[in-house]
């Protein structure tokens, strides 16, 4: 059947090769590094540190996610959300997308350990192995927690751009960790609702599918409950102020409003609204740390 078998491979344009890269994934994870960066930063970055780690973090996170596309190449022609990827429609051969992977990834590596630091590029190797290998290729397939153990990688981003600045781990740095490895569960199972069927139909032990949508919900409203508690220790810490404060808590009460429809409410379109709402709080979330940041300094500037 055609949608279930790879066609046969055309000869590949850039566009192509860039959708192997995921790149609205990338963006939202560069985006998460950069304030990292600015975060561990008193002053102004280094300019090597935010133009060659940027660059590198992006490569690096573009090869995961195109070694993702080789890995789930046969799973991806039966599901309807990625049916139309460059390898099940055959824009791309395996052997050529995984060389680009490679490829991307050895010049990410290169670019972070001679021109950054050795710290992140090891960091952003094993962020890496464990998206592309770990969670790929084992934990997605093997048990329905693969959202929340592998979210680690996931949540790796603010802490490689915080290395790159400042060449350690500090508490802020695992402070960002912290919340978006809480944000994920929430962020994917509502997606994971919204696709149950499509999960099911490849055999992939989403929570959904193993332990049904009801349990599911209430997984992504407790979570949800704990990750309001969790955006609210950069303030209890001294990390930030009270504009931060003041809009973590409106944003969390907000996504705690998405969590609580979702849960009471069968409207079949919850699910994908929440997974809407979910991707802009991150990232307002996170544009909250950097102008709390930056403002007081400004202010300071003025005086």
């Amino acid at each position: 059947m055609a949608t279930t078998a790879l066609k046969t491979t055309h000869h590949a344009g850039w566009r192509d090769y860039l959708a192997l890269c995921k790149p609205n994934v990338v963006l939202l994870i560069v985006f998460t590094a950069v304030v990292g960066m600015l975060l561990a930063a008193p002053g102004m970055v280094p300019l090597e540190a935010l133009l060659f780690g940027t660059l590198g973090i992006g490569l690096a996170a573009a090869s995961a996610a195109a070694i993702n596309h080789v890995v789930d190449r046969k799973i991806d022609a039966i599901m309807g959300r990625t049916s139309g990827r460059p390898l099940p429609q055959g824009a791309v051969s395996t052997r050529d997308a995984l060389t680009f992977a490679l490829l991307i990834g050895a010049v990410a590596m290169l670019m972070l350990a001679l021109l950054v630091n050795t710290l992140t590029a090891m960091l952003t190797f094993l962020s890496l192995i464990g998206y592309a290998v770990i969670y790929t290729m084992y934990l997605k397939r093997a048990t329905p927690q693969n959202i929340v153990i592998g979210g680690a990688a996931g949540a790796a981003p603010p802490v490689l751009g915080w290395t790159a600045v400042t060449g350690s781990v500090d508490p802020g740095a695992l402070l960002l960790f912290l919340i978006i490895f809480t944000w994920t569960p929430p962020h994917f199972w509502a997606l994971a609702i919204h696709r149950a069927e499509e999960y099911r139909k490849v055999d992939m032990p989403m929570l959904p599918v193993t332990h049904g949508s009801d349990f599911t919900r209430l997984q992504i409203l407790l979570y949800t409950v704990l990750l309001l508690v969790v955006t609210l220790l950069p303030y209890g810490y001294g990390m930030s102020g009270g504009l931060y404060l003041g809009g973590a808590l409106v944003l969390g009460l907000g996504f705690l409003y998405y969590a609580v429809r979702l849960f009471i409410d069968d409207d079949p379109r919850m699910p994908m609204r929440t997974f809407g709402y979910s991707i802009i709080y991150l990232m307002a979330l996170f544009a909250l740390l950097l102008i709390d940041h930056y403002v007081p300094q400004m202010i300071l500037l003025i005086d």
